[in-house]
Parts: C-alpha cells; structure tokens; sequence
C-alpha cells in the first residue's frame, strides 16, 4: 500500500492579468439541466467574454498555479489555477493567497475570539494561528477556481 504525502497548499505560479485582450465565447442562456435532459434551444442568445465575467478588478487581478493539498475540501486540487483579486478586503471565510513568513499559501482567513487564523481545508492540516511574531502579509482574495473536470 503506497502512502500518500500529506503537503500543504502552495503556490506554484503566478500570472498578470492583461485585460486588452477580448475573446467572445457563444453562451446559450438556457439553463442546462443536471437532472433529466430538457430540449436544447437551436440557436445561441448570446456571447460571453469571460474577462468581463470573471474578471472584476482588471488591473488588481493575477492568477497563480496551486499544488499541495490542504484546500483539498474547499475544491482546490494540485495544478488548479486560482484567479486572485488585489482590491477585495479578505472578510472571514475568504479563501485568500498570503505569505507566511516568505512563503506563498492559500488558505481560509478566518476570525474567532479577536484571533486571526489560516485554515486549511483538509483536516489533515492543523489551522495556523497568526501571531505578531510572524510576517504575514494577504496579497488577494480567491474569486474562482480554474479546474479541469
């Protein structure tokens, strides 16, 4: 039986956002259903650019590439590309990209008790007390994942 590695979410990569480009992509707005199939409109209602969907900051937006496994539960998986917002203020239950002492995490910012935590969300990882002994600095809050299904 192989074991696997228990290792904590990092990033990997990060990537400015060049908002100049535009990339119309046709959107039916019929909805889809996941249940029973429903009949298909013929015909496309509209386009979709998905900078201006995803994309609400454009000049305070990066991306970075992820890898580790401690955000596991909150549907981050290794190689998930994360898009980061620089001008939202991380409020309790943000998923948020910081640094730790130097190094790149992604991890829940939580507040109890007048205490500031990062929490994993795998309960394999214990949760991180910030302390003012540690340099700590949020750099974005997670607006949406980027999986492969």
């Amino acid at each position: 039986m192989l074991m696997a590695e228990k290792t904590d979410m990092r990033v990997k990569e990060i990537w400015g956002f060049d908002g100049r480009k535009k990339m119309k992509i046709p959107m039916f707005t019929t909805g889809i259903s996941a249940g029973f199939p429903s009949p298909a409109d013929d015909f496309i209602d509209k386009s979709l650019d998905l900078n201006e969907f995803l994309i609400s900051h454009p000049s305070a937006t990066f991306f970075v590439r992820v890898e580790g496994t401690s955000m596991i539960d909150a549907g981050i998986h290794p190689g998930d590309i994360l898009i980061v917002d620089k001008a939202l203020e991380p409020n309790p239950g943000s998923i948020v990209i910081a640094t730790l002492d130097g190094e790149f995490t992604v991890k829940r910012f939580q507040r109890r008790a007048g205490k500031c935590f990062l929490l994993a969300a795998n309960p394999d990882f214990e949760p991180i007390e910030i302390e003012s002994s540690m340099l700590v600095e949020v750099w974005g809050v997670v607006t949406y994942v980027i999986h492969k299904a």
